[in-house]
């Protein structure tokens, strides 16, 4: 199973109704802002650990680096009130981004406080996918906490029309039903192995020995043995708001910080979408209104570029936050 070069410890921390669970590396460098790394949908924080561990020695050495798992999502659990039952992700029915806002920057206050920094101070944050369209809204509504911004395909989604929103209220309300009926679940595995290999399938580029490891951190044992995602399956109910694409601009123009937009030469947005629906060219048009901003392309690489070349990511990263 991969070796890891540079271990992380774990903390428990209460952010807002949640328990939130914490990964961190290194140790806080006076004067050094922290390096924040917020992960994509249906993934954990321990997925950074390929990229943590092709970051150079010099770096490692002056950077305090700490990645959370979104609420939802790995060890992270809503916190419960007394007399309730345990259950394992507690009484959610759906998640909104403005809660990954604020999520977000009670975790910068807290990883601050912790470093002995004002509550306020800028940090240097990193997003992928999901993580990287939060990271883009929060750098807007937050620019003077933001000092570097790192988006590795957090694209957005295709532009709305008012039109759909009927449509997707209705879709709201029936994924809500389909919760509670219990038709929307996260499948199980007999064992950590086929979790790995369900990896390797989403991601053919995943070599096994990452796959291992990750498996056991992307997943776990159930009380019947079999192995299931660390994910609630509310996040599988559909958002309720539009993608409204007025507003998402207005926040990116926002943004003071420079901005690195990074993308993987496998083009994620032509699987995801229907031709024409949104497409790379509209993604980078959209990025214009950022006022300092510039793209990278890792080549041989897909959608989780992190997982897939590391060492070019690292490379990257420590150029443009240099």
């Amino acid at each position: 199973m991969y070796q890891v070069r540079v271990p992380s410890r774990s903390e428990f921390v209460a952010i807002r109704t949640h328990r939130y669970h914490l990964r961190h590396w290194g140790q806080p460098v006076e004067g050094l802002p922290p390096l924040v790394l917020v992960h994509g949908w249906m993934d954990v924080a321990a997925s950074w650990q390929f990229m943590v561990d092709a970051l150079a020695d010099t770096t490692l050495a002056g950077r305090h680096i700490v990645a959370p798992d979104w609420r939802g999502f790995g060890l992270t659990r809503e916190r419960r009130v007394a007399g309730e039952r345990p259950s394992d992700y507690g009484h959610a029915d759906h998640y909104w981004f403005p809660d990954y806002l604020a999520d977000l920057e009670q975790l910068i206050v807290h990883v601050n406080t912790q470093q002995g920094r004002a509550p306020d101070a800028p940090v240097d944050l990193v997003g992928h996918s999901m993580g990287g369209n939060v990271a883009m809204l929060y750098a807007g509504v937050r620019p003077q906490r933001i000092r570097r911004l790192v988006n590795l395909e957090g694209f957005g989604m295709p532009a709305s029309r008012p039109s759909q929103a009927a449509g997707r209220y209705a879709k709201w309300l029936d994924a809500l039903d389909a919760l509670r009926r219990g038709e929307l679940t996260l499948k199980t595995y007999d064992g950590v192995e086929g979790v790995a290999r369900r990896l390797m399938k989403t991601n053919p580029r995943l070599c096994a020995d990452r796959a291992l490891w990750l498996a056991h951190h992307w997943a776990a044992p159930n009380a019947e043995g079999r192995w299931e995602i660390l994910g609630d399956p509310a996040h599988k109910v559909i958002n309720a708001q539009l993608y409204r694409l007025e507003e998402v601009l207005d926040i990116w123009h926002r943004i003071t910080a420079p901005v690195l937009a990074v993308e993987a030469s496998d083009d994620s947005l032509a699987q995801w979408f229907k031709q024409g629906e949104y497409t790379l060219a509209e993604y980078h048009e959209r990025l214009k209104v950022v006022p300092d901003h510039r793209v990278e392309v890792i080549q041989n690489a897909g959608h989780m570029l992190h997982h897939d070349q590391p060492q070019a990511l690292a490379h990257l990263l420590e150029t443009f936050l240099a």
